[in-house]
């Protein structure tokens, strides 16, 4: 039997979403031409992401599966540094959800494409309606609540952390993304208070067609500067079908999590599940290559790469990421045993050299190893999840295609 590991790097678009001119960043400018992995290739090998790093964008392992051919032909855009003749399975993907989110485009690629289109809170203070606002300070055991607008994750930890010390009133807030994230800290208003907010409020939000709310837990102090934890929990709505890791289990088999897989997939369908920043990640993957039994799926999320640069608009910070992600990779591959298949492709873009701090409409890149040379063109979302069924012997196969 064979083993299939998906490993998915969030928000690492490709650019060339022929759909981008429907989306927009910073309100007002469409994602036409918004190209994550080009652009961070171009603004190093420019000298434009000095920070920590330097030269071209280094990605040896994952240009030499086809990392750059997949780039220039999902979007044409120049790709300096990853020029690699392709010695894997390559091409890249495009979804047809309407979103260009977490949820959208993992449960696309897990073959369930998502049927309806995402409830969002407007871009006006107050953001939410009044029942929820109550339904949370009621919950909470609180008068009130802070933020109740649109924010950026960190920023807002910078402008009502000190109140919200003082208050204990937590910190709500959306995005241009189907969510609500409640922001509090981790030892004031406590860990398992923030959770269990979140969990209870969920239900609510869900039937407004809401993806996801999160909690957000964080720490440090006014005088120190504050600090988002690991501890992060998502509650996000069910899939409306069974998808790849519910295809998995029905067989028999075994779905390992790691990151934030469990959460999106609302813990449907997942045996085992490991969480952490995403240097305990790459150990965790590693750990799988030894531990998968025969006929098992490893799903993984690096969240990272969206979290801390693409949303901060940190190029260097992305192209370190990068960096590092890849440098890793042998010992992935080491571990590799006869028939098993890596993928590596990603949920949508987030380039953070475009405007606004928001997710960017694009294609997405698919490489592979353990195939040998295979040139895949431009395939849907659901043909990732059909083509990880098909390698494992399984009959379902949602609403994609395997390119195998």
């Amino acid at each position: 039997m064979t083993r299939a590991f998906l490993i998915v790097l969030d928000s690492a678009g490709c650019g060339g979403a022929p759909d981008a001119h429907a989306f927009f960043n910073d309100k007002t400018v469409p994602d036409t031409g918004a190209n994550t992995l080009a652009h961070i290739a171009q603004a190093c090998a420019a000298g434009q992401a000095r920070d920590g790093r330097s030269g071209p964008l280094k990605m040896p392992n994952l240009d030499g599966l086809g990392l750059g051919a997949a780039i220039r032909l999902a979007s044409g855009d120049e790709t300096p540094g990853l020029t690699a003749v392709p010695q894997g399975l390559w091409g890249a993907a495009q979804e047809i959800s309407n979103g260009k989110d977490t949820p959208s485009g993992h449960w696309e690629i897990a073959g369930v494409p998502v049927p309806w289109d995402w409830g969002y809170f407007p871009d006006t203070q107050p953001a939410f309606p009044e029942e929820l606002t109550q339904k949370i300070c009621e919950i909470a055991g609180v008068d009130g609540i802070l933020g109740n607008k649109h924010a950026s994750g960190t920023a807002i930890l910078d402008e009502l952390g000190g109140e919200h010390l003082r208050t204990g009133w937590p910190i709500v807030y959306t995005s241009v993304d189907s969510v609500i994230q409640i922001a509090a800290h981790e030892e004031t208003f406590g860990l398992d208070r923030l959770v269990g907010l979140c969990e209870a409020i969920a239900p609510m939000v869900h039937a407004m067609q809401v993806g996801r709310a999160i909690a957000r837990p964080f720490i440090g102090s006014e005088a120190e500067g504050f600090k988002r934890t690991t501890n992060r929990r998502d509650f996000a709505m069910t899939p409306p079908s069974p998808t790849l890791c519910d295809w998995v289990q029905d067989a028999g088999r075994n779905v390992h999590a790691i990151g934030k897989i469990g959460d999106i997939f609302a813990h449907r369908g997942i045996s085992t599940l490991k969480k952490g920043a995403d240097a305990d990640l790459m150990e965790h993957l590693v750990a799988s290559m030894d531990t998968a039994q025969d006929g098992d799926f490893v799903f993984a999320n690096f969240v990272e790469f969206d979290s801390k640069y693409g949303h901060r608009r940190d190029v260097s910070g992305y192209a370190r990421a990068l960096e590092w992600f890849d440098a890793e990779l042998p010992r992935v591959f080491a571990k590799m045993r006869a028939g098993d298949v890596v993928l590596f492709t990603a949920d949508h873009g987030n380039d953070p050299t475009w405007v606004g701090t928001d997710h960017t409409r694009e294609r997405v890149p698919v490489v592979g190893a353990g195939l040998g040379l295979r040139e895949i063109g431009i395939c849907g979302f659901s043909d990732i999840g059909a083509s990880v069924a098909d390698h494992l012997g399984l009959d379902a196969r949602g609403a994609g295609k395997s390119f195998l």
